[in-house]
């Protein structure tokens, strides 16, 4: 006889509890799947790339029992405490002494994804602007990745910082083959690693863009030419502090055109952080962000190759040199500065125990501190809120178009 099936009573109690059985599995497994398909959390991606522990419920956290993984950790985890000793601490220790005063704002231009040096000598800062030309790059997503490429990814990554922890700049031709070689692209991968080494818990991440008054917009579309990302994050004290990065051309025909000049503008009077930004501030094509940060700044903390001496009016600026008097780096002959030699040699012999900008030797480097003497009074608020749509912006007036020179990579 042919087989027909259960079709009786008690067949059909028993089918339907294989069914409610079979039911509550699926349940079951579609949960347990919709787990694992969670999307990382910013600060978990930051610390999985920064070779640090992940939340235990973190997608994330398997992928740190890979071997690659393991050995990404091992190899980071030497870097910074290397850097950490050498410079970092060092770093905070001279600022903490030497810049009394600051501004909830910190202005870093020819930055690159530097938010490491910038948190060390202005760890307090309400709000960092960084700007460069290197691309901002997606949002990071490392469940995109394939596990048999993460090994590679983590190399480029380790590759792409070894300049910076090593020297303490980035060099500019390195960086942009090791990004565009890997899977993560851009400079967020960068920035997610120095603020989870920098000890900060990432809370919001999102790609901005400015319209042509300096308004912040959603998104990274738009036409202005200033497209980068916002990122808010809290140190080990909770506080709310937030990063801008730009990509952007900073030079007198982008600085203005862009928006860029207008948002800063509606920041106030910040701080200022100038490190190894191939004389750019000494170029005739720069002159707008020289004067914008010359106006706008109560303080300047820098190396030979911001702004120039002559370019502060001592009746209205403190200067004062720390460390040896060095010439520029062979590829840089023409900058040298006669008056910033004579300035050297009239301070007390205040040598750096550690390396700085294109300096990055103990006990070679230098830095310059300009202090503004009207702008020397502590600041009382606890965040810079930068112009948004529909609001009110300083008045963008027209580009000059000249060509400045490209800067020049460096050598390693």
């Amino acid at each position: 006889m042919a087989y027909a099936g259960n079709t009786g009573p008690a067949a059909i109690v028993f089918n339907a509890a294989k069914r409610a059985i079979l039911l509550t599995g699926l349940l079951a497994f579609t949960a347990t799947s919709a787990l694992s398909q969670a999307a990382a959390t910013a600060d978990d991606t930051a610390r999985f790339l920064a070779s640090m522990p992940v939340s235990a419920d973190s997608p994330l956290a398997p992928l740190t029992k890979e071997p690659s993984w393991q050995q990404h950790h091992g190899q980071f985890d030497a870097a910074f405490r290397n850097v950490e000793a050498r410079q970092l601490s060092k770093m905070r220790a001279w600022s903490a002494a030497n810049v009394t005063v600051r501004q909830p704002v910190l202005f870093y231009m020819f930055s690159g994804p530097d938010f490491l040096h910038a948190n060390a000598f202005f760890p307090d800062a309400d709000t960092y602007v960084l700007a460069a030309l290197e691309p901002t790059g997606t949002i990071p997503d490392l469940q995109k990745i394939p596990l048999s490429s993460i090994s590679g990814v983590l190399g480029h990554l380790r590759s792409t910082l070894r300049s910076s922890l090593a020297f303490s700049f980035f060099i500019t031709k390195e960086m942009r083959e090791e990004l565009s070689a890997s899977g993560l692209k851009g400079t967020l991968p960068i920035l997610y690693v120095y603020l989870a080494r920098s000890g900060k818990t990432i809370r919001e991440v999102a790609l901005v863009s400015l319209d042509e008054k300096g308004n912040v917009q959603p998104g990274d579309s738009a036409k202005s030419g200033a497209r980068g990302v916002r990122i808010v994050f809290a140190g080990g004290e909770g506080r709310a502090q937030t990063l801008y990065y730009f990509t952007t051309n900073i030079a007198n025909d982008g600085f203005r055109r862009s928006g860029f000049a207008a948002f800063c503008e509606s920041l106030g009077v910040g701080d200022s952080f100038l490190k190894s930004a191939s004389y750019l501030p000494h170029q005739s094509g720069f002159t707008q962000v020289r004067d914008f940060i010359v106006n706008r700044s109560a303080t300047i903390l820098q190396d030979d190759s911001g702004i120039p001496l002559a370019r502060f009016d001592s009746q209205k600026w403190a200067l004062r040199t720390f460390g040896r008097n060095v010439t520029p780096i062979g590829i840089f002959p023409e900058y040298h500065q006669p008056k910033l030699k004579e300035l050297h040699q009239k301070g007390p012999e205040n040598r750096l125990d550690f390396g700085f900008g294109y300096r990055h030797r103990p006990h070679e480097a230098s830095l310059f501190l300009a202090t503004n003497r009207d702008h020397q009074r502590p600041v009382e608020t606890t965040s810079a809120v930068p112009a948004t749509s529909g609001s009110a912006a300083a008045r963008v007036e027209p580009a000059s178009p000249q060509a400045p020179r490209p800067p020049r990579d460096l050598p390693n």
